[in-house]
């Protein structure tokens, strides 16, 4: 029984961890478009201990008359960064609108003034210390190392082999 040599396997596998990267990729893509899901980033840490600074959050966009007293949501605001905090106390609005008020988990007082909106993210979950390396990774020389990198591994992985070598690694006598 022949043993693939030690290139040829770790060739194979090199190749299968990033067909998996690539389709985690896709999925990912493919459920933001279908769900109307997004990631944020805290910068402060309002929402601690529960989402302290430097989280990574998935939010999902809801229209407005989702919103429940206790979810934790992002608001866009005009001029100014979105917030994302507890929601406190929820009121119609005209129409789909709704008067939301909220706070922050480590803050001691409630947003200075109300919220009207139309829709809102929630945040699903969020996981601790993932912001900043998510903003490192975006940097645009990682992203060029990173499409080197992956582009000579694809070139290495499906470049030609030799096809007079034998099995036993020997050349065939011409």
């Amino acid at each position: 029984m022949s043993r693939r040599p030690f290139r040829g396997r770790l060739r194979e596998i090199l190749l299968n961890i990033a067909a998996a990267g690539g389709a985690v990729c896709i999925l990912a893509v493919i459920c933001a478009l279908l769900f109307n899901i997004s990631l944020i980033m805290f910068k402060t840490g309002s929402m601690s201990p529960g989402i302290p600074a430097g989280s990574l959050a998935v939010v999902r966009e809801i229209p407005a008359r989702e919103i429940n007293t206790g979810d934790v949501v992002t608001v866009d605001r005009p001029g100014k960064l979105p917030i994302t905090h507890r929601v406190q106390t929820v009121e119609p609005a005209d129409g789909s609108a709704r008067t939301i008020t909220m706070k922050g988990d480590a803050n001691t007082e409630a947003d200075p003034a109300p919220y009207v909106v139309e829709k809102v993210r929630l945040v699903l979950w969020s996981v601790p210390g993932l912001a900043q390396p998510l903003s490192a990774a975006a940097n645009p020389v990682v992203l060029g190392a990173t499409t080197i990198a992956v582009s000579g591994l694809v070139t290495w992985v499906l470049w030609p082999r030799n096809p007079r070598r034998r099995r036993s690694g020997q050349h065939v006598a011409a």
